[in-house]
């Protein structure tokens, strides 16, 4: 934790000396200092923590249905190897298309713009967590398997006792990767439709309104709720692999 303060303080520490030299990339961005101004402001609106919520609300909505299904398909397409042959080939040619691609096609299948960028969220979760599960368990040692049905284990024992333990790092890796990935797309998302909340919203207006710093503090802002989502999967993770611990 030390480290990554020092990390932080550091960033900060050249950036305010950067600022002060007026170095050609830094002419128009201003101090950290000013920033922390800023943002001692904009906290104590209702609006920036409505920001928050809004924001957070359609990120938690997105990827909360990008994981019930992704984590059952990963699991099924990396035990069946009938059904990974018919499913794999659709993911792979679905999968490169940025979610931000599927704002037209979006916007047509659903009768609302909050239900459009939901749908994008969804896709950004989606198709990272159903790779990461599928690697996970394509990595386990196909002698352990072996060994349960040599010891007459039933195919749901060696989901329980072997595929869905041994996948659970996977799983939890997909969850956190794709999180950070549905803080990128909700802002975009936000900035493209033009809806009048949330935090890229508010990056949008601080942009027309010619307000760098307060752009600076919505972009820390997303930072910061990626961070705090991530950190808690984490935990989450380690809570519930309990094993990983005494190894």
């Amino acid at each position: 934790m030390w480290q990554g303060l020092a990390g932080i303080a550091l960033f900060l520490a050249l950036w305010q000396i950067g600022t002060w030299l007026r170095l050609p990339m830094l002419r128009h961005v201003p101090s950290p200092l000013d920033v922390l101004l800023q943002f001692a402001t904009v906290v104590q609106s209702r609006q920036y923590w409505l920001s928050w919520y809004v924001s957070g609300q359609r990120v938690f909505l997105g990827y909360a249905i990008g994981v019930l299904l992704g984590v059952p398909l990963g699991l099924a397409m990396g035990m069946s190897r009938i059904f990974h042959g018919v499913s794999f080939p659709l993911v792979e040619v679905l999968r490169p298309i940025p979610p931000l691609a599927w704002v037209p096609l979006s916007i047509l299948f659903w009768p609302t713009m909050e239900q459009t960028i939901v749908s994008i969220i969804f896709l950004g979760a989606f198709f990272t967590v159903v790779l990461n599960v599928l690697g996970g368990v394509e990595a386990i040692d196909v002698s352990y398997q072996r060994a349960a049905l040599s010891m007459g284990a039933r195919p749901w024992h060696l989901f329980w006792r072997i595929v869905l333990p041994a996948t659970a790092p996977s799983i939890f890796t997909g969850m956190a990767v794709g999180m950070g990935l549905t803080w990128e797309i909700v802002v975009a998302a936000e900035m493209i439709a033009s809806i009048q909340a949330g935090l890229g919203f508010m990056m949008w207006q601080a942009y027309v309104g010619g307000n760098i710093a307060l752009i600076i503090v919505s972009m820390a802002s997303i930072g910061l709720a990626g961070l705090l989502s991530s950190t808690l999967i984490w935990a989450l993770g380690r809570r519930l692999t309990p094993w990983l611990r005494r190894t």
